[in-house]
């Protein structure tokens, strides 16, 4: 780790020094899965900023808390039909891919991948598309480097936040504090594709720095993009009483009420970039256009 560390709310050092600490190790390959599937961006400009970039020791609370669950899981689970947190590197296109599996069970039928995630309860109720791209790369990994079928997708999910009140008023609301969420498996054509795909791009990312090129801009879904929505509210009301994805929407059913209703516009916004979720925004070209955009 070179990049550098502040610890802006003045903790002590035994939190720093355990904040801190990080045992993870993608092993000798070109990208790990977790790269594979981000953006060719962020990674790259992770590269050559990594000196540069500023990180307050608190910002790795969440993630040392997963490292803990991890381990309680590793240790819990016995029996031959089980593997925890096996590291596996395949070859292809020219690059090495690695992928740490938190659990693997074998059935008679084939492999079943399981993976902890210490998350929002909100990520539950909306989904992450990059949890389905992620266990289908591993699914990619065992299928070719152990020749056998993979025949299962889950993840268990750690609700950070979880409340209990919303769970008894919301039905999309998880009504526990620990989800096992089953994750569509991909046909094995639809696995190699999406593959394949994925190292081209990073490759041509790569290649296309070295001769001085742009970088591939970040996609929507890259940069968690929430789009702009439609929101009813009534004269000096705060709160909206409705919302549309659509303006279309909004103003089909305003035609039903009076002057005493308005419609308001919610911008949407590009949220790992806006509330600083990705680290290298200062240095990126693509979030520093859009900003000025904005103001």
């Amino acid at each position: 780790m070179t990049m550098e560390l502040t610890n802006q709310f003045g903790l002590p050092d035994v939190v720093v020094q355990s904040l801190t600490r990080d045992s993870y190790d993608r092993g000798k390959s070109n990208r790990s899965v977790t790269q594979l599937i981000d953006s060719p961006r962020i990674g790259i400009l992770n590269k050559e900023y990594d000196s540069k970039i500023k990180q307050d020791v608190v910002d790795y609370l969440w993630s040392r808390f997963g490292t803990g669950m991890h381990q309680m899981f590793e240790g819990s689970v016995e029996g031959a039909e089980y593997i925890s947190e096996e590291r596996l590197t395949f070859k292809h296109m020219g690059w090495s891919i690695s992928g740490q599996i938190d659990l693997q069970e074998i059935t008679s039928g084939g492999h079943h991948l399981w993976d902890y995630k210490v998350t929002s309860a909100w990520s539950v109720v909306y989904g992450k598309p990059e949890w389905h791209d992620q266990m289908n790369a591993y699914a990619w990994i065992v299928r070719h480097v152990k020749k056998v079928p993979v025949t299962a997708l889950k993840i268990i999910a750690i609700l950070r936040d979880w409340n209990r009140r919303k769970a008894g008023e919301d039905g999309d609301y998880p009504e526990s504090p620990i989800k096992v969420i089953d994750i569509p498996l991909l046909e094995n054509s639809e696995q190699d594709s999406y593959m394949d795909g994925r190292i081209k791009l990073h490759q041509d990312a790569e290649f296309e720095r070295l001769r001085g090129g742009p970088l591939p801009l970040c996609s929507a879904q890259e940069r968690w993009q929430k789009p702009d929505r439609w929101c009813i509210k009534k004269a000096k009301a705060k709160r909206a009483i409705r919302v549309f994805d659509t303006e279309a929407e909004a103003e089909k059913f305003m035609e039903s009420k009076d002057d005493n209703y308005r419609i308001e516009v919610r911008p949407g916004e590009d949220t790992r970039c806006v509330q600083n979720w990705c680290r290298v925004s200062a240095f990126c070209d693509q979030f520093m256009g859009n900003k000025n955009e904005m103001e």
